[in-house]
């Protein structure tokens, strides 16, 4: 039998490990010499750089309802701290130290967290949506992703989704966390809140960026390895000249290669290829 780790012993154990790691990363900002944002403002910039928005509750093969209903919760009190955040020319903005840490008391409620382990409840479950939110509005930017944690493997099928699979990025506090650092030469602005059952996006700026990005996602498939399905797509970030829509570069961000963890009957059955399979994008 494999040794346990520390943290594996016991649920003590476990917190003393986690306390720990929480300690590390404050240690290690403090040492670091990254500037983090944390000046609000109370107007957007006046030019849109992107805006989005997601649906909020959804039916998740296996999940109680009640989980998406506390996650709505979570969420807003996220937007509290997020909204209104401007990040300067060289800043960095961190979700962590912007929302802190989700605890009962300061009115959190127990959502869906993903764990090593498969899917468990815990306070402030769920705030993964308001990462991807932001990490989505990025992508759409000339802004630098600093730090991001990709979940690994296709945890629910489709519902309704409005972005590329992958292109989200998974949060705990405060070690795993998400960044992304202002190299451009103006300050941007995030705006986020709840309307009519969706979470709602904005970057605004103090003017047009020289480029547009647009984010394309190709080969997407369903592939069976063994005795196992794999959710295969190359995620590619577009990026044209806005004066004369030309082509500037095409990049690849994100090689989708995860393990399918639902019910395999909720595959769609003309989205399955055969290994060694190739077809147009």
């Amino acid at each position: 039998m494999a040794r346990k780790l520390f943290c594996e012993i016991s649920p003590l154990t476990y917190a003393i490990s986690a306390e720990k790691e929480i300690l590390l990363r404050r240690l290690k900002d403090l040492c670091s010499r990254d500037r983090f944002a944390s000046r609000r403002e109370e107007t957007p910039l006046p030019n849109l750089v992107k805006s989005h928005t997601s649906l909020l509750l959804r039916r998740l093969n296996g999940v109680d309802m009640e989980l998406q209903e506390n996650k709505v919760t979570n969420i807003a009190l996220a937007c509290r701290r997020i909204s209104g955040l401007t990040v300067g020319p060289g800043e960095t903005f961190s979700f962590w130290r912007t929302v802190g840490s989700t605890t009962r008391r300061k009115g959190y409620k127990k959502g869906l967290v993903i764990s090593k382990n498969g899917m468990i409840s815990d306070y402030g479950g769920g705030l993964c949506q308001m990462a991807n939110m932001i990490h989505w509005l990025v992508l759409n930017s000339p802004l630098t992703v600093t730090e991001l944690h990709h979940h690994s493997d296709a945890l629910f099928p489709d519902d309704r989704r409005r972005v590329p699979f992958g292109t989200g990025t998974s949060v705990c506090y405060n070690n795993v966390d998400y960044r992304f650092r202002n190299d451009t030469d103006q300050s941007v602005r995030l705006t986020v809140w709840i309307e009519d059952g969706e979470l709602c996006g904005e970057l605004t700026s103090e003017r047009p960026f020289p480029c547009r990005y647009r984010l394309v996602e190709e080969n997407h498939h369903f592939r069976r390895e063994g005795d196992k399905f794999y959710r295969i797509s190359q995620v590619y970030r577009v990026v044209t000249d806005r004066e004369t829509g030309t082509p500037v570069r095409k990049e690849l961000i994100l090689d989708n290669h995860s393990e399918v963890l639902y019910d395999y009957s909720l595959i769609p059955p003309d989205q399955i290829r055969e290994s060694g399979e190739v077809s147009g994008s």
